[in-house]
């Protein structure tokens, strides 16, 4: 027989209470077994895994106000900023103001780059925010808001924190517009664009959904949340999950838009705790960046893979942020620069406003001038029995905000403001 030891959740949170529970983030724990560090099941009670990425199927409801009561029956169209927010599904009548469901991914009618990720990183940095409304009768009201006018909001996520996820080359020479490349993709395998932050991604360190699930606390965008079970298009195969929490609650800066190809989209920040609770799951969290598979596909169709690389070829040795070389710096170059950047991170003078940084990579693909540096690796590839070597010219998660907020829910732990 073989002895399984283990632990229960209440004998986790009477070490918190005491002071006594040794809680890691990922990346804590993952450097200290890439190091060879001889960690045990006993010397781990709590790891804080953690993601941020991409995640379109994200959407805000809001209740906003627009005039007083019985000035319009109800909304008909309603625009943030020049964003679609979608009325009801309360009818909200005669009472001058609506619920409404924001997209993550809904465009700007007024601005091709603007969308919802962006909105509602203005309306968490406080930023005025422009509503348009319709009603059913034909009249039109313009106000202001900002998050202060905001009494609730909720954010739902209908499919977050994907397990596996997929990256992308364009093998034939034309161009194509994808929400998986931060520009129209040119070819002939010449960029190569990923998502997902590998070993520290929390469905990675639980792949059977031992410990997360319905129920689990989370934090996300940096507010206290819970899981509400599978996502939207959850499979054993490749789960993922659907989320909420306080929108008034959130951080700016785990939350935001990110230009495409084919548009803007939103990324989010998650963070997930797993408690140890028994050998089984110390050793699930053992899997290192090498261990988990990265399917590589054609951008044309991204159920079409390709080959498979791992995730270790995407993260090692490179950088999390690219670093502005002033003595380069062209202003005629750095309009196209500032156009293209997925985050609007780039300042007039060139300087990198970090706060906004996503560690995409792109500022380095179009500079021609080496006014950014940054290493973001080259993957090297077997297609059709031929080799290539190809760079990684955007990425979609952002390592340095998922490590920011594991760490933020580690100290939460030890604080005993988050209760497992």
């Amino acid at each position: 027989m073989i002895f399984i030891q283990e632990r229960t959740l209440d004998e986790i949170k009477e070490k918190i209470n005491n002071g006594e529970a040794n809680v890691f983030t990922i990346q804590e724990f993952k450097k200290a077994i890439s190091d060879g560090e001889e960690l045990s099941f006993d010397d781990v009670d709590v790891v804080t895994t953690g993601t941020c990425g991409i995640m379109s199927g994200t959407a805000a409801i809001l209740h906003i106000g627009i005039t007083g009561p019985g000035e319009f029956q109800k909304a008909k169209n309603v625009f943030l900023n020049g964003v679609p927010a979608f009325p009801g599904p309360c009818p909200n009548e005669q009472l001058g103001s609506v619920d409404v469901i924001v997209y993550g991914t809904e465009h700007s009618v007024k601005d091709h780059g603007y969308g919802g990720g962006f909105l509602l990183k203005d309306l968490l940095n406080g930023e005025k925010v422009d509503v348009e409304v319709e009603s059913i009768e034909g009249k039109k009201f313009e106000t202001q808001i900002t998050i202060d006018d905001v009494p609730r909001g909720q954010i739902i996520g209908v499919r977050m924190t994907f397990k596996n996820y997929t990256a992308f080359v364009n093998p034939t020479g034309d161009k194509v517009n994808s929400i998986f490349n931060a520009i129209p993709m040119e070819g002939v395998l010449n960029q190569l664009s990923f998502s997902g932050c590998g070993e520290y991604n929390p469905l990675q360190n639980d792949p059977n959904k031992d410990i997360i699930g319905e129920g689990t606390k989370i934090l996300f965008n940096g507010s206290k949340g819970v899981v509400l079970g599978p996502g939207t298009r959850s499979s054993d195969v490749k789960p993922n999950l659907m989320l909420t929490a306080d929108l008034l609650d959130m951080e700016a800066d785990y939350i935001g838009g990110f230009k495409t190809g084919a548009g803007p989209e939103i990324y989010d920040t998650v963070a997930i705790p797993i408690p140890v609770l028994n050998e089984e799951v110390f050793n699930k969290l053992l899997l290192l960046d090498p261990d988990v598979k990265l399917p590589v596909a054609d951008i044309h169709g991204r159920h079409l893979p390709l080959t498979e690389i791992n995730y270790e070829n995407v993260w090692k040795d490179t950088d999390e942020r690219p670093v502005f070389i002033k003595e380069n710096f062209n202003l005629e170059e750095n309009k196209v620069v500032q156009e293209s950047c997925p985050t609007n991170a780039i300042n007039d003078n060139g300087t990198i406003n970090l706060d906004n940084c996503f560690g995409c990579g792109l500022c380095t693909v179009l500079t021609t001038n080496n006014t950014y540096e940054m290493k973001l690796g080259v993957v090297d590839l077997e297609i059709e029995n031929k080799k290539h070597s190809i760079p990684v010219t955007c990425r979609q998660s952002d390592r340095q905000r998922a490590k920011k907020i594991t760490t933020k829910l580690k100290q939460l732990i030890l604080n005993k403001e988050f209760e497992l």
